[in-house]
């Protein structure tokens, strides 16, 4: 007798269809859309560069929408003479470095506090560090510029003695105004981090501040990378404080090297936009060092619950 076995119809799964001509049609829209933002965003700087390498005499002859009929690097060679570039540039790093690690530093002591240890008011602590971002610096500037024409400082500090016309007065209100971001977002980083590390070393006899140097600290590097690309470009970039609190020309940052570019009477356009090209020029490689890290610092948490 022949027994005939017969075996179960294996499921055949169906797959989805990946490639639908609903589906190309919603991508290619998403890419021309991605790309036309993306050339609306470049048109300033490529306007920028094109009118910085012709000369003004070719420009006011023949107007800015022609076609060039000389290309040459003459207005970034007279930018960097007539404004005193470097001078100004190495007074923007004396400013932006010591701005760039303090409000980091301060921040991530706050952070810390507030994210690793439960206290009644560490929600209210954490929200008035952020609300001193919600005022406008316009606001701020006139009991800010009193208050620096009261506060003394030595002479090895500040020649005017005082905290107004020093770096030291720039230095101290971009920490004071920065720290309130800074805070927020290393909070939140900061709260990502199991608690159980802390407490393992905690029993390992390890105290608070070396929790905080050796532990905590080391684990944000990616947020401390984000948060140092995205202060020093608004450090370096920041016009209104140096205007407002060093009366001295000499000791204000590389965005004032460019007010000196013009003229009383007269004012080239040209040259203005070879000099802002090279002032942009720092930010661009802070961004380009830390570019790994500021993506990972921006997209860390995504993919958490």
């Amino acid at each position: 007798m022949t027994t005939t076995v017969t075996r179960p119809a294996s499921r055949v799964r169906e797959s989805p269809a990946r490639n639908t001509p609903s589906t190309s049609r919603r991508q290619t829209g998403r890419h021309l859309m991605l790309a036309g933002i993306a050339l609306l965003w470049l048109v300033p700087l490529l306007w920028a560069v094109y009118t910085s390498l012709r000369p003004y005499s070719d420009t006011a002859k023949h107007g800015y929408l022609s076609w060039p009929r000389s290309l040459s690097l003459g207005n970034f060679t007279d930018a960097w003479n007539q404004s005193g570039m470097p001078h100004f540039f190495w007074n923007s790093v004396l400013i932006a470095v010591p701005s760039v690690l303090g409000t980091l530093l301060f921040s991530a002591a706050v952070a810390f506090f507030v994210s690793r240890f439960d206290f009644r008011w560490n929600i209210v602590l954490l929200m008035l560090f952020t609300a001193g971002n919600l005022l406008p610096a316009q606001v701020l500037i006139t009991p800010l510029y009193r208050l620096y024409l009261l506060i003394p400082l030595p002479q090895w500090m500040s020649d005017s003695l005082l905290l107004y016309n020093s770096a030291w007065g720039i230095i101290a209100i971009h920490i004071a105004y920065q720290c309130g971001f800074c805070t927020f977002v290393l909070s939140n980083y900061m709260k990502t981090i199991p608690k159980e590390i802390s407490e393992a070393a905690l029993v390992d006899g390890a105290p608070v501040w070396r929790q905080f140097f050796q532990i905590i600290l080391p684990l944000c590097r990616p947020a401390f990378a984000a948060l140092a690309t995205l202060e020093s470009i608004w450090i370096y970039n920041d016009f209104f404080w140096p205007l407002a609190l060093i009366e001295s020309g000499d000791k204000r940052p590389i965005t004032s090297a460019l007010a000196n570019l013009q003229g009383a009477y007269f004012t080239n356009p040209n040259l203005i936009a070879a000099g802002a090209l090279m002032t942009a020029i720092p930010t661009l490689l802070v961004y380009f060092a830390l570019q790994r890290q500021f993506i990972s610092g921006l997209t860390i948490g995504s993919g958490k619950g």
